[in-house]
């Protein structure tokens, strides 16, 4: 499976059955897996979503967001209950760009992403089950 580096998005091969060896990126060093969400931005999530083969889930939300920071320890929760799927966070202050980009109206907003194409999007505040009953509904 091909592995973007949350750090330096240097794209990594990592065979399947290593996955669980806990990879690291051959570049930089960090982990390829993390059980927390990252935070990317504007420079960043492109590359990241083109070089991972994983679902990435993206929670665009704002610092002075209510909603969004409710939700962030169970959009965190829910990151350690799959680690099959790789969870982004993107502050859309800070990253307009990106916002205009995927047309993000409101927030909180989940996107869920397969090889860097948008495939599903849920607007609020979810609760960790939710979020995983939502993420599994949208297996392919």
């Amino acid at each position: 499976m091909q592995l973007a580096c949350p750090s330096c998005t240097t794209k990594n091969r990592v065979p399947d059955d290593r996955l669980g060896d806990q990879p690291v990126c051959g570049r930089c060093g960090a982990a390829l897996l993390p059980t927390e969400p990252i935070s990317l931005s504007d420079a960043t999530l492109p590359a990241y979503l083109a070089g991972t083969e994983a679902p990435v889930v993206v929670d665009f939300w704002a610092e002075w967001c209510g909603p969004c920071k409710m939700m962030a320890p169970q959009f965190a929760a829910a990151a350690k209950e799959l680690p099959q799927v790789r969870f982004v966070k993107v502050d859309t202050e800070a990253s307009p760009k990106l916002s205009m980009q995927y047309s993000i109206r409101s927030i909180p907003t989940l996107a869920l992403f397969r090889n860097g194409q948008e495939v599903a999007r849920r607007m609020g505040a979810v609760s960790a089950p939710e979020l995983l009953a939502w993420l599994r509904s949208q297996r392919e």
